[in-house]
């Protein structure tokens, strides 16, 4: 074939391989910037998910995210020290799935319990372990600038331990005031800490403020019945010698049921779920 001839075959055929390696090329860059993606997966707890799956979660509007602190504290000889952490992971659960499309992190165990030296309140008794408020607030500041990292745009916080409303509500106004320009709300839903509705309720069945006391009483006792029934056992109260060392117990715990549990826990719940609704609306 005369060279006049080859000549463009030779360039057609180099233009086609050209052409063809930055299909190659281009292909290649589109796969390699494509994001990961997951399906959603069948929890709501982020600690049972992968970094993924969250982020799909997120994406799939997931933004709202409960983070709820417990307590290891004593309860009295009858009950675990983890009875906060069980409740407030029950709970958390329980609310965010009223709430829809609302993601819940691990409990935070460890929450003001206060004085060590000389220790004071639950200190005195073996087992419980505090940490300052400044220490408590440090934890829910961080937790809230990760989730924040995340995109999450509602973060509540929930604790089921009375100290720790204090060092909860301050964070979440900080928070909520230094981002309020983003859209990002935190809230520190003090309405699921429902003492006086749950007082109310059990002086509705026929109980006295002695009776259900303050601490380790009808309630907790109840509460811990419902989520872990395995964590109380009354014949370790009932069965207490005479002593005048204190027990940690105030109240009847002899009185609780697990019954009354579920109804005290759905109150919490339903207190929590419309103040959630209520400001996240107000944003």
């Amino acid at each position: 074939m005369p060279r006049t001839l080859l000549q463009p075959l030779h360039r057609f055929a180099f233009c086609k391989f050209a052409l063809a390696g930055l299909a190659g090329v281009a292909a290649a860059l589109a796969i390699s910037q494509r994001p990961l993606t997951a399906p959603l997966p069948d929890t709501i707890e982020i600690a049972d998910m992968s970094w993924v799956e969250v982020r799909s979660a997120v994406a799939h509007g997931y933004t709202t995210v409960i983070v709820p602190s417990g307590g290891i504290e004593q309860n009295g000889p009858h009950m675990i020290l983890g009875k906060h952490d069980l409740i407030a992971r029950f709970a958390a659960r329980r609310i965010a799935a009223q709430l829809g499309k609302t993601l819940v992190t691990p409990v935070i165990p460890f929450v003001p319990e206060g004085d060590y030296d000389p220790p004071q309140g639950h200190l005195r008794f073996a087992g419980t372990i505090g940490v300052s408020e400044q220490a408590f607030a440090g934890v829910l500041d961080g937790v809230a600038r990760s989730l924040k990292a995340g995109g999450f745009k509602t973060i509540c916080f929930i604790a089921d331990h009375g100290g720790s409303l204090k060092p909860q509500a301050e964070v979440a106004a900080q928070l909520s005031k230094e981002w309020a320009q983003e859209g990002i709300r935190v809230i520190g839903v003090s309405d699921y800490y429902a003492d006086e509705a749950q007082t109310e309720f059990l002086k509705r069945e026929g109980e006295t403020l002695a009776l259900i006391g303050r601490h380790a009483g009808i309630a907790d006792t109840s509460e811990l019945m419902a989520v872990y029934p395995q964590g109380v056992d009354l014949s370790r109260f009932a069965n207490i010698p005479f002593t005048l060392e204190s027990n940690g117990v105030s109240g009847d715990p002899m009185r609780a049921s697990a019954d009354r549990g579920r109804a005290l826990i759905d109150i919490k719940v339903q207190a929590a779920v419309r103040q959630i609704k209520a400001l996240a609306a107000g944003m």
